[in-house]
């Protein structure tokens, strides 16, 4: 099963930022725009995790989490991958202080890997995707609109295991699926 271990922003931090795109996604027709309600930052991503590590897991999950306090996020900053000359994804970024959310981050990856879930991908950086293009784009124009942007703050008080299914979203996209809520710090589990 594909899955990732993510933090979904709260409905305000989500509704301001589609505000904000919402006048100028008609000037980006180039642009595959994510849905607003699928958006979140991802701290651990599995292309394949076994069913049979899936109760494993979420008590891993569960035991680092409550290891972790709360983290102060806020949606500031824009960037784009590879890089804005010959980009394919453009994210806004979150800006936090200290190294909190990298430690956690750090922890969740770690757990997954140790409960068979091997996670995949370069170093952690903290962004919500915003969209994709199908072929390279000079995104320069995009990025001094995005980074005009700078969104509430809000505290990251859980994190979310997430199961995506390919291809069976809204248009032909990927449908996602909450597996297991669970607190940072000492809060109750959901």
């Amino acid at each position: 099963m594909r899955m990732f271990v993510a933090v979904v922003p709260p409905d305000e931090v989500v509704e301001s930022l589609a505000e904000f795109l919402e006048p100028r996604r008609e000037a980006g027709r180039d642009l595959r725009w994510t849905d607003p309600e699928q958006w979140h930052l991802t701290l651990a991503f599995m292309p394949d995790v076994p069913d049979r590590v899936l109760d494993d897991l979420v008590e891993r999950l569960a035991r680092v989490s409550r290891r972790h306090e709360p983290v102060p996020l806020r949606l500031a900053g824009a960037g784009a991958f590879p890089n804005p000359y010959a980009s394919r994804v453009l994210w806004a970024g979150l800006e936090h202080e200290g190294d909190g959310l990298r430690h956690l981050a750090r922890g969740i990856r770690g757990v997954c890997a140790k409960a068979g879930a091997a996670p995949q991908g370069g170093p952690f950086h903290p962004h919500i995707t915003l969209a994709r293009t199908r072929r390279p784009v000079e995104a320069s124009r995009w990025l001094r609109v995005l980074e005009l942007y700078a969104g509430p703050a809000w505290v990251a008080r859980e994190v979310t295991l997430i199961a995506s299914h390919l291809g069976e979203g809204r248009g032909n996209r990927p449908r996602y699926e909450a597996v297991a809520t669970l607190p940072l710090g000492r809060g109750e589990r959901r």
